[in-house]
């Protein structure tokens, strides 16, 4: 492919990740990023591969995420989420396709990522694929938020990256963390330049350690500290993840 004659697009779109083994191909998995590529090759008539703003994990939901793909030929920003909607099973959804300048790139000139992580604390039939179901004991989220304040104080965060990864830095910057509850339901949203692989699930399940009293608010100084992913607590399930946004400055 030409550098020349290549046009690079950015792609918005949402999924829910129940059926998929998350947003990155991996072999013999089903994921988000194969299926896309799929749909784009077959409708475009050429081979295309696409670069997402981050990799989500297995069963995680993604509201607001962006991809990027390059091609030769000049393609109909208007018509094409369209035809790709047609194309793609019901559980991904294009928003918008618009032209970028050739070297903008998805995942590296994101200025910062928003999650949110939904937890039930009551049972709930119609939040099972959504929230974790977190009823059978209390959560304190008064001191879940001391816990938020803090995150802040530090940048390393290898205690809630997942091991063996390839990652070159376990260094990112906090910009936001904070838990809300509206009626039975918890809402952690926490934003960052950047995260880990895992590293949103490892907070959020040491949290909810701290909210059930096993642990003290000022313990996660010694957990990040200690940068052991051991430390840490389990990770909470991926269903009640939800990547919300991604920013850029286009």
């Amino acid at each position: 492919m030409s550098y020349y004659t290549t046009l690079r697009y950015f792609i918005e779109f949402s999924y829910n990740g129940k059926n998929y083994f998350g947003y990155q191909i991996q072999p013999d998995a089903i994921t988000v990023q194969e299926e896309l590529e799929k749909a784009l090759s077959t409708i475009l008539r050429e081979e295309i591969k696409t670069t997402g703003a981050g990799r989500t994990d297995t069963g995680v939901h993604a509201k607001k995420i962006f991809a990027h793909f390059d091609t030769e030929q000049p393609v109909d920003e208007i018509n094409l989420p369209y035809k790709l909607n047609s194309f793609l099973p019901p559980d991904i959804s294009i928003k918008r396709i618009f032209k970028v300048k050739g070297d903008f790139h998805a995942r590296f000139d994101a200025a910062y990522r928003t999650y949110e992580y939904y937890i039930s604390l009551a049972k709930n039939p119609f939040t099972l694929e959504s929230a974790w179901q977190h009823w059978k004991r209390p959560l304190d989220i008064h001191k879940m938020n001391e816990a938020c304040k803090i995150l802040f104080e530090y940048e390393d965060f290898t205690s809630f990256a997942k091991l063996k990864t390839d990652n070159k830095t376990n260094i990112c910057k906090m910009y936001k963390a904070e838990w809300e509850q509206e009626g039975t339901e918890l809402k952690f949203t926490v934003s960052a330049n950047r995260f880990l692989r895992n590293m949103v699930r490892a907070i959020v399940g040491t949290m909810v350690e701290i909210g059930s009293g096993k642990i003290k608010p000022e313990d996660l100084r010694t957990i990040i500290e200690d940068k052991n992913r051991n430390a840490a607590g389990t990770s909470a399930p991926g269903h009640g993840l939800f990547l919300v946004d991604v920013g850029y400055e286009f």
